[in-house]
Parts: structure tokens; C-alpha cells; sequence
């Protein structure tokens, strides 16, 4: 059901239970004042955002430093320094902790494999170039391709099991990926690929049908032969990660991806990528997540926001949750702020504060993506001070029907959602918000937003307990639409 302005004008607001409000706590929301569900008591909404910056501290580390030069490495740009950099990863982890220095110079190498109390330190000037040979990245290692768990090339950058890491300075991680290097492997001519090219497609297909068949992990073998991207930086099954500073450029496929990981921060960090797939940062399945003052270039969501993919999901079955956003950045290309569209595990408790979003090549500011395919859950999402320039579509867009649509027997839950003191200057509508007709979306409010000028109308179908409060487009005041029965 499409709500225009005048509709929205002309209709007087309903007010009856289980329906929209306009004022006040929908059924089963969480009250601003309080921070608690009224239903449970539990601490949610902002003062939850609060214990999560208070939880989530960066790790530390001993004042030992091992500079890579010392153990072979050449920043000439072709030197390998692969050996290098794990003997002095080793060396410091031995030691007790410290930090692996790179100098000023372009050290090329291959997979680098963090360890337990080492703090990675990319120095001013310095570059770590990764090689464009897939060999480099073997032998194949646990990883997640796509919100799949699989053993797949390593990532450019991983840690497994480890405590107490950390990527820092304010040099550049290059992944060298382009239109020749990696990122032909989509299949899409738009990045290089060639028709009789390789690419992932049977990859992806067998990995999903792997999964569907519940064949074991250990036997979901890829890497050497095979096309699937790896990501930049993976820690998996980590507790205690730091990513601060370092430019981020020319990745494979996902940038920043901590996976069943807890008490991680990434900040000050520029990701400027733009090939397929490239999201900036995406927690999956973590407990525990502040990403603050980082820049966006992607050429993918900004921030993604996972929890597993369909029957894997359903078998890992760990949510990701304890999410705090602010004063970011997010420039291109898909979502600012995306959640899903891998909810299996469930999403909650995500938090986005101060950030500024838009450019004309970015789509959306708020994008949950999820479907009766995916399945989970998607709960407490709270926004606010949220300063929008320009979008190419709608502001807000929350719809069931992404992807695969309402095909599958796994309907979403998606629950209190907050949006308030949000400002777009320009977007091709304000908001999508779509549930089911047997599954709607539940308890969505919106505070003190201003739409400026947009091009066509919200549409908003299956939706319970919906609020407008303060809500303008086009300088118009909009009221809450009246409760309907489900489209």
C-alpha cells in the first residue's frame, strides 16, 4: 500500500491498541525515558548504547617493539616479506606482546596471521601491499564466505582463536584488487570479467548447497581451483580487537569482517573501496561492537550488520548484538547503515548516533534487508542525530520482500526500530517499510525527522504499531497513517 502526502494529510490518525499511535510507547517498545522494556525490565534502548561504550575497551599492549625490518622485510614494493612478517609475529607473540612495526617503505606479502597480544602497527608512510597471487593465500583456512562457514583462500589479514589484537597507524593496507586482480571473479563485466573467464558462481552454488545438505564444515573445502574472494580482514572467534587508523584500499570483497568475536572497536579508519561486494565493515555473530569516527568510500554497504546465512545461520544459531555506531562517515554505495540481509542467527541492540550519510551514489541511510528465507530476528535499532545530504532512493527502507522475498518458511521478526532527529535534504522517497500480511513489522517509530525534498511517495504495507511524531516532508507535517488491515 503506497501513503502519499495528501493521504497522509487528509486521514485522521488512529489510535487503537496493537495499531498505530501517534504519541507515546507502542506495545512492547522500549521507553526513551526509562531505557527498559516494559514487558521484561531488561536494559535497552540508549542507556544500553551507554554500558556498551562503557563495556567495550581496546586492548592493550606491552611496550616491546619488533620492526619487520629486522626480520628480513624489504619496503621496495617486490621484496616478499611474507616470512618476515610471521617471524616477527611470532617473535613478539613469544615475547609476551608488544608491536610489529612497519616502516615507511611498500612491503609486499601474503597472508599476514595475527596472534594473540600482537599489535600489527602500519607506520606513517608505510604500505602493506598484498600479492595479487591466489597461492599466497594458502593453505585454505576456517572463514565465512558470504555468511557461510568454509575453508576458502585465507583473508588478507586473519586471526583464529586469538585475544588481544589490534591493526593500528595511520598507513595504508592495499589489497591491489581491480578490474584485473580479484575482482573479476563476480562475474561482471563492469570489473573486468570476460566472457569464459572464471568466476564464483559454481562456487557459490556448491558452498550454499553444501550448506543446505548439512555437509560438515571440514568437508566445505575451496581455495586452490576454486573462486571465491577472500575477505581483507577476518577475526574469527576473537575476543578483544582493535582496527584504528589505516586506510583501507582495493579489497577483494568485504573489508572489515570480525565473525563470532567479542569486544571489538574499529576507529578512525578510511575504507576506500569500491570493488563488488566491498562493504566497509561487517560484524557477524559478535557481542560487543563500537565503530566510531571511520570514513566510508565502499563500493557495498558502509557497515553490514550479520548474523549467518539460511541453514548455516540456523546451525551456528549466535546472534550479533551490543552494536554501537557514531560520528561516522558513509559516502558510497549501498546502505549507510545495513542490517542483513544474513539475519539467521538474529540481530539486536544496534545502535547509530551522529553520523553523517549521502552522496549521490549512495542508496540508502537505514537498509534492513531480510526475508522469510533468511529468517531470525532483527530488534532494538536506534537512531538518532542523523544528518542525510543526498540519497538515490529511500531514506528508510525496511522490507521483507528483499531478495528472495516471502519464499521460504522462516518469516523474520523485526521489532522496535527508533528513528529520531533524522534529517534528509534530498531522496527519491522517505521510506519503504514492508512486512507480511501474516508477519508484519512491529513497533517503528519516528521522532522529530524533516524529508526535504523528495521525488515520489513512502510506501508502508504491514506494519503494527507505527509512529510519526514530529514527522515532515516536504515542510508538511506528517501524521501517523491510520491502522489498516494488512496488504
Amino acid at each position: 500500500m503506497t501513503w502519499s502526502r495528501r493521504d497522509f494529510l487528509a486521514t485522521s490518525v488512529a489510535a487503537t491498541a496493537g495499531g498505530a499511535v501517534l504519541s507515546g510507547i507502542a506495545p512492547g517498545a522500549t521507553s526513551p525515558e526509562t531505557g527498559t522494556s516494559p514487558v521484561s525490565g531488561a536494559v535497552t534502548g540508549w542507556r544500553r548504547a551507554a554500558e556498551i561504550s562503557r563495556r567495550v575497551r581496546p586492548p592493550r599492549f606491552p611496550a616491546r617493539r619488533f620492526a619487520v625490518t629486522d626480520f628480513g622485510a624489504v619496503g621496495d614494493g617486490t621484496t616478499d616479506c611474507t616470512e618476515a612478517f610471521r617471524r616477527a609475529i611470532a617473535a613478539c607473540h613469544a615475547a609476551g606482546g608488544g608491536h610489529v612495526d612497519v616502516p615507511a617503505g611498500t612491503f609486499l606479502t601474503g597472508a599476514i596471521h595475527l596472534r594473540s597480544r600482537v599489535d600489527l602497527h602500519v607506520g606513517e608512510g608505510a604500505t602493506i601491499l598484498f600479492s595479487t597471487d591466489p597461492a599466497a593465500y594458502l593453505p585454505a583456512v576456517y572463514t565465512r564466505f558470504s555468511s557461510i562457514e568454509c575453508y576458502n583462500y585465507s583473508p588478507f589479514i586473519y586471526a583464529y582463536g586469538q585475544e588481544n589484537i589490534a591493526v593500528t597507524g595511520s598507513g595504508t593496507l592495499d589489497g591491489q584488487g581491480g578490474v584485473e586482480h580479484w575482482w573479476p571473479w563476480v562475474g561482471d563485466t563492469h570489473y573486468g570479467w570476460h566472457p569464459g573467464d572464471p568466476e564464483e558462481s559454481a562456487d557459490w552454488a556448491a558452498l550454499q548447497d553444501m550448506a543446505d545438505r548439512g555437509v560438515p564444515v571440514e568437508r566445505r573445502v575451496f581455495g586452490a581451483g576454486h573462486y571465491l574472494r577472500p575477505n581483507f580482514l577476518q577475526f574469527y572467534r576473537c575476543r578483544g580487537v582493535l582496527v584504528e587508523g589505516v586506510t583501507i584500499v582495493r579489497s577483494p570483497m568485504w573489508e572489515i569482517h570480525p565473525v563470532l568475536s567479542a569486544n571489538v572497536t574499529v576507529r578512525d579508519v578510511h575504507v576506500n573501496s569500491k570493488g563488488p561486494n566491498n562493504d566497509g565493515c561487517d560484524p557477524e555473530s559478535c557481542s560487543g561492537v563500537v565503530i566510531q569516527r571511520c570514513v566510508f568510500d565502499a563500493g557495498d554497504d558502509s557497515i553490514a550488520i550479520k548474523a549467518g546465512r539460511g541453514a548455516d545461520g540456523r546451525r551456528v544459531n549466535v546472534p550479533c548484538e551490543d552494536v554501537l555506531i557514531e560520528d561516522c562517515d558513509m559516502r558510497i554505495r549501498y546502505g549507510g547503515v545495513a542490517i542483513g540481509s544474513d539475519t539467521t542467527g538474529g540481530i539486536r541492540n544496534v545502535f547509530v548516533r551522529r553520523c553523517t550519510m549521502g552522496s549521490p551514489n549512495l542508496y540508502f541511510g537505514l537498509y534492513i534487508k531480510t526475508n522469510s528465507v533468511r529468517g531470525g530476528f532483527v530488534e532494538n535499532v536506534y537512531l538518532r542525530d542523523i544528518r542525510i545530504s543526498t540519497l538515490r532512493k529511500e531514506t528508510i527502507s525496511i522490507d521483507l520482500y528483499h531478495g528472495e522475498g516471502n519464499t521460504g518458511s522462516y518469516p523474520p521478526l523485526v521489532r522496535n526500530i527508533e528513528i529520531r532527529d533524522l534529517s534528509c535534504d534530498t531522496s527519491r522517497a522517505p521510506m519503504t517499510l514492508r512486512g507480511y500480511p501474516d508477519d508484519p513489522l512491529r513497533d517503528i517509530r519516528l521522532v522529530n525527522c524533516v524529508f526535504t525534498n523528495v521525488e515520489s511517495d513512502s510506501t508502508i504495507a504491514n506494519v503494527d504499531g507505527l509512529v510519526f511524531d514530529r514527522v515532515t516532508v516536504g515542510g508538511e507535517p506528517v501524521p501517523t497513517p491510520p491502522v489498516t488491515k494488512h496488504a
